[in-house]
């Protein structure tokens, strides 16, 4: 089963107020697990860029001025992400993310993603752990995964760990996963020291003591009286 791990940066809440995507990050996962294949570009959004939105990611106006329009990769990230309606999107807080990328569609009169290949995991959490926070931040946490190099949001970063996240979602990480440091996201979750096999049969020592164990039930036993 193949999926998608997505997230996006913006230049603030709401589409339909004229913002716009700078931003798109995705990893691909194949039966939950990272395959090495990732999809990363920053865009110039063709507006300004609000201080609050900057605060968040740090993309500035200058930095992506010479930046790509989302009309010139369009092709590139639909062929990605796949047309398939069982190839699903893991998003955090899906809607937002969906709401931005198909107002981007809808301006270039292509068709819509539906929302149904959306997986939110910000849903997943809140019914595994109800009452409890569901950030990103916060999951990262709850589940010891490194997110130190997250002082800014940045898109491919954050689909990095929330990978990490959306694999303890849905019953935990394989022993030694690692998300390599790839594109400009950085890296994902700490490496894990290979353990060997634990032994599970008893020692010598053990197997004296239940020896001796069982001699002191053997000892005067009725059943062995003649």
């Amino acid at each position: 089963m193949r999926e998608v791990v997505l997230d996006t940066e913006t230049t603030g809440l709401d589409p339909l107020s004229g913002h716009r995507l700078v931003e798109i990050g995705c990893i691909e996962l194949f039966n939950h697990l990272p395959t090495g294949r990732i999809y990363q570009t920053y865009l110039n959004p063709e507006r300004d860029m609000p201080t609050a939105a900057f605060e968040v990611h740090g993309l500035s106006d200058e930095f992506l001025a010479d930046k790509p329009r989302f009309a010139e990769v369009v092709d590139d990230f639909l062929a990605f992400i796949g047309s398939d309606e069982e190839e699903r999107l893991v998003i955090h807080n899906a809607e937002f993310d969906m709401r931005f990328i198909n107002a981007e569609l809808t301006r270039l009169g292509r068709a819509i993603i539906p929302m149904t290949r959306a997986v939110d995991t910000v849903r997943l959490a809140r019914q595994k752990f109800p009452g409890a926070q569901a950030s990103l931040d916060a999951l990262c946490r709850r589940f010891g995964i490194d997110n130190s190099a997250r002082t800014k949001h940045g898109a491919l970063l954050d689909a990095e760990l929330l990978a990490e996240v959306y694999l303890e979602l849905v019953g935990g990480r394989q022993p030694g996963l690692v998300l390599g440091q790839t594109g400009a996201g950085g890296g994902g979750g700490p490496r894990r020291e290979f353990r060997p096999p634990r032994p599970h049969g008893p020692s010598a020592a053990e197997l004296a003591r239940h020896e001796a164990f069982i001699a002191r039930f053997l000892k005067d036993a009725i059943w062995q009286k003649g």
